[in-house]
């Protein structure tokens, strides 16, 4: 066989294998029985604590990277001007229901001054109708001759004072309702106000609370960037609680590893920091999306100039080992996974 011959099947062979390499490579890696990658990481979905009222950090409960417990307190802010401001709110809410107290008295004693005017009026009335009687009777012994044209006049001058009488008590009997009225109303404002001073109460009460921190949830203090006596606002960040009993792990597969993927397929586990722990778990779910999906700025592959690049989605693995196999995990630890998709 000639040197060139040699070459020629040398180099038919070399680009064959290279092919080959290339098609294992990029060819149907989703028919694998088994899919890995080391783009993979602990997770876990952590806490940010932030105040919800401004003001002077007085205390701190925790340190770097402690335990805590749910309830557990964390921060402190001066609380004095929130002090204040309660009292002032329960001494007016004490002053409103001093006023509905009063306003509900006076409304009592005026019901009690229309009834008596009330009964004034039937006296009037039953006055009224013995004075016309009179009058009548007087008047007709005069037209007849039997009786003297002064009783008669008496008895007009008793009838026309006790209409009078009447006109006046009944115009009081009105006043008295009216003032009845009037006081109804005064005491619905002072209720409403009162209301109001009941729910003053419950936000003074409620901005005291915003001013000591406990911990919402269960987890270990990381990123503590609260100090005493730092000035703090609504929103920021004092730190952050990481659950680790809720570590889990994201995995970032090409899309072509995804074909057979589904939730519920085992996933073994290694961990770089701790070579000889080997770890299980299942798939959780496959992200909606890929990372570059949520970038600020998407690529836009309009133009005539056009590489292809193989996607990578988040794959969420819940990890089902042991807890104690799981005590020494860290967020953030690189992991190898492996998941059996067949």
């Amino acid at each position: 066989m000639s040197k060139s011959t040699r070459s020629i099947i040398l180099a038919t062979v070399a680009l064959f294998l290279i092919g080959a390499g290339i098609y294992l490579f990029n060819g149907d890696e989703g028919a694998s029985a088994t899919q890995v990658t080391d783009d993979a990481y602990l997770r876990a979905d952590f806490t940010v604590v932030a105040p919800r009222i401004t003001g002077e950090v007085a205390a701190l409960h925790v340190e770097d990277y402690q335990p805590v417990n749910a309830g557990d307190p964390l921060v402190d802010i001066d609380d004095r001007d929130l002090k204040l401001a309660l009292q002032q709110a329960e001494a007016e809410q004490a002053r409103a229901e001093a006023q509905v107290d009063t306003l509900a008295q006076q409304i009592e004693r005026q019901k009690s001054q229309v009834a008596k005017a009330l009964a004034v009026i039937e006296v009037d009335r039953s006055k009224l109708t013995l004075a016309k009687a009179d009058f009548q009777r007087f008047s007709n012994l005069a037209n007849e001759g039997s009786g003297t044209r002064q009783a008669k006049e008496r008895a007009r001058a008793e009838l026309d004072g006790l209409k009078a009488t009447a006109a006046r008590d009944e115009a009081e009997l009105n006043a008295a309702r009216q003032q009845v009225e009037v006081l109804k109303a005064q005491l619905k404002a002072a209720e409403a106000g009162q209301a109001a001073s009941v729910s003053a109460v419950d936000n003074a009460k409620l901005q005291l609370s915003y001013a000591h921190i406990a911990a919402p949830v269960s987890g270990v203090v990381a990123q503590r960037r609260a100090r005493v006596g730092g000035y703090v606002h609504p929103g920021d960040a004092l730190l952050a609680l990481v659950p680790l009993d809720q570590i889990y792990v994201q995995a970032n597969f090409r899309e072509t590893q995804l074909t057979h993927m589904q939730p519920g397929q085992k996933v073994s586990i290694s961990v770089d920091s701790f070579p000889d722990l080997e770890l299980e778990g299942v798939v959780d779910n496959i992200g909606p999306a890929s990372s570059v999906s949520f970038s600020p700025v998407a690529p836009h592959n309009a133009t005539g100039n056009f590489t292809k690049i193989v996607q990578r989605l988040p794959v969420k693995i819940r990890l089902t080992s042991a807890p104690e196999k799981l005590a020494s995990l860290r967020v953030g630890m690189s992991v190898i996974t492996q998941v059996q998709v067949r």
